[in-house]
């Protein structure tokens, strides 16, 4: 094969090519996994073949990797072994999926109504790739330029999830060598334009290229014929030139083939194809499409039950429980992932896995004996915004071995179950929180915060309130409470005991979501009204705790408690029978006694609360007045 011109797109306003790469003729290369550079002095990067996003993709730094000049210009020339490097901030191959998943969320506002995630099969090798599309607003040819290169990004407001400009590229060679991306975008009435990226590993390395080169070609869609016209931007040679580089090392050997990808696209929106996806250290392939027809599962990642523990009665099924609860499965199943990825689904939006529409799964529902509490940030030295933290047992507890805080950031979940109660006797076990914390900033591949000082205090927070909140409830699911009386304790006791036949395991749907507003921006004020309304009463009084009570920390605000009742038809994907059925009716006369009591004494301080801000307001009234009848007095004079 002769030399083909390859233009760098960085600079494709120029008239002639920057420079001439030999594309080497391979009749016996197969698309499964990237081989190694045809260079002796260009080995592919550490982990190349089994990328488990843990390596660090070292590569020297030679001369093309400095400033080059182009035409007296300077720019800087960036070595394809960087792709490699920079895909090692993603550890987890679904926080890359995400990422895709963020760039069609954004896309609501210019009108999108879903994103589809699934399967495809390359027709040039029939492996399987991923795939992903949205009906957003699509890219013209500078967008998807931009898109494609690094550390650009257009999006400014505090709506979107993405910032950084470099989540697509990041994420796209995470999850595999090669990517090509399809984009239609409507610029009026009368103009619509179809373009055509290629950001390929495989490309680079193997033909020796020492700077990230992207090839793409434009099209102009007549939306009355449907048929596609080429848009020559700078020449027809360097049209062609691009072209030849995408059919070769494209999934698609045509440009007919290559032009029928834009039949499912309709006026607008974008397809992402991800192929040679990576495979794992064992040799296989890190996405598993195939043990799950309607989701994508990590190859792996699921751990087998305990055949010693199935058989134990009691132990077996709290490992079933645990294993089916959410905060489990979303390490390992995509669909129970993307379920919790979004603290609020914007209104007429979908995530459509593999044909079938995730429904979004709200961890507050999964709680029993909620309670709502404030927390006010100290952010140089300002009292910040609200923020409420939802907190609870989950249901099932204590036999189910989860715990830890889902915190998000502007609608997205960063740290799922992110445990903050360290301590080797199981105080804390079973006790989930649910937040939104805006004003601590995420890391850029959004799968954890950066550690600074207000996360710290943060942290240190969730874990007095994990630990303020055993104390307060530990005894209603079965613990020990050493803070109650002892009269108090043995009653909780003697139910537990009543109540410990083997657990009886129902599994259900999917939980359904709670109501909450479809608007994406999200606020404190939005969080209060959402997650608990009661908090809007009390958000100004804090209530005195009686004695024997547990005292909150400075800083937060404790809510009435917002019981979680449920039964065997109640949301949950796992949900065991409520193992208080048996205990007897004395004692439940007892327990309802104690807790109308201690609520009887609650609303009494409340009471008294609201009475002495009550004449505080009508001294204050008074005193203004009378201050008024002067300031009227005076002028009159």
């Amino acid at each position: 094969m002769g030399s083909t011109d390859v233009i760098d797109l960085s600079s494709d306003e120029e008239e002639q090519p920057t420079r001439t790469n030999h594309l080497i003729d391979f009749q016996d290369f197969k698309f499964l996994v990237p081989l190694a550079s045809v260079r002796g002095d260009l080995e592919g990067p550490p982990g190349i073949f089994n990328t488990n996003g843990t390596g660090t993709g070292d590569y020297e730094v030679k001369k093309s990797a400095a400033a080059a000049s182009q035409n007296g210009r300077n720019r800087l020339r960036i070595n394809p072994r960087f792709l490699h490097s920079n895909a090692t901030s993603h550890k987890w191959a679904f926080g890359a999926i995400a990422e895709l998943l963020d760039n069609a969320i954004d896309e609501v506002n210019n009108g999108a109504t879903f994103v589809r995630v699934d399967k495809f099969i390359s027709p040039r090798d029939c492996n399987p790739a991923l795939l992903v599309q949205d009906d957003g607003g699509g890219m013209d040819p500078e967008s998807l330029r931009r898109c494609m290169s690094f550390g650009f990004s257009d999006k400014k407001s505090e709506s979107f999830i993405g910032q950084y400009g470099n989540g697509f590229k990041t994420s796209t060679m995470r999850l595999g060598a090669d990517v090509i991306v399809f984009t239609r975008h409507k610029k009026n009435m009368k103009e619509t334009t179809s373009s055509v990226g290629l950001l390929s590993y495989t490309f680079l390395t193997q033909t020796g290229c020492d700077d990230i080169v992207v090839p793409t070609v434009d099209y102009e869609f007549d939306t009355i014929s449907g048929s596609l016209k080429r848009l020559i931007r700078i020449s027809e040679k360097q049209f062609s030139s691009n072209l030849s580089v995408l059919l070769k090392w494209s999934p698609f050997a045509s440009e007919d083939e290559l032009c029928r990808q834009f039949d499912g696209i309709g006026d607008h929106g974008t397809k992402i194809i991800v192929y040679n996806l990576w495979h794992n250290d064992d040799g296989n392939m890190e996405l598993d499409f195939n043990s799950d027809s309607k989701d994508i599962v990590i190859t792996g990642a699921r751990k087998p039950l305990h055949h010693g523990l199935m058989n134990k009665g009691r132990a077996g099924s709290q490992e079933i429980l645990t294993q089916k609860n959410v905060a489990t499965r979303l390490r390992y199943s995509l669909r129970a992932y993307a379920s919790v990825l979004y603290l609020r689904m914007p209104e007429n939006f979908k995530i459509l896995l593999r044909g079938e529409a995730v429904e979004a799964h709200l961890i507050a529902n999964d709680l029993m004996y909620r309670e709502c509490i404030l927390y006010r940030p100290n952010i140089g030295g300002i009292t910040g915004a609200a923020v409420v933290t939802t907190i609870g047992y989950v249901i099932g507890a204590p036999n189910v071995d989860v715990e830890g805080f889902n915190i998000y950031h502007k609608n997205r979940l960063i740290s799922p179950f992110l445990k903050v109660a360290s301590n080797s006797y199981g105080k804390g076990r079973g006790v989930i929180g649910v937040l939104e914390a805006n004003f601590v900033k995420p890391t850029h591949d959004k799968q954890d915060f950066e550690k600074s000082v207000l996360f710290q205090r943060l942290e240190t927070r969730l874990k007095e309130m994990t630990y303020e909140y055993w104390d307060l409830h530990c005894h209603r699911v079965g613990y020990d409470n050493k803070k109650l009386p002892k009269d108090v304790r043995e009653s909780y006791r003697l139910q537990h005991v009543e109540a410990s036949p083997p657990l009886d395991i129902v599994t259900t749907g999917t939980s359904t979501p709670l109501k909450h507003t479809s608007n994406p921006k999200s606020s404190s004020e939005a969080n209060v009204n959402n997650l608990c309304p009661i908090a809007l009463q009390f958000s100004k009084f804090k209530i005195k705790p009686k004695s024997g009570q547990v005292k909150r920390k400075h800083g937060a605000e404790s809510f009435s408690q917002l019981p979680k009742t449920y039964d065997d038809n109640s949301n949950g994907d796992v949900i065991m029978v409520d193992l208080l059925k048996k205990k007897s009716k004395g004692f439940e006369r007892f327990h309802d006694t104690k807790i109308l009591i201690l609520e009887n004494k609650k609303l009494h301080e409340q009471c008294a609360e609201y009475e002495r801000e009550h004449r505080k307001l009508l001294v204050k009234l008074s005193s203004n007045f009378f201050l008024f009848k002067l300031d009227s007095f005076d002028e009159r004079g």
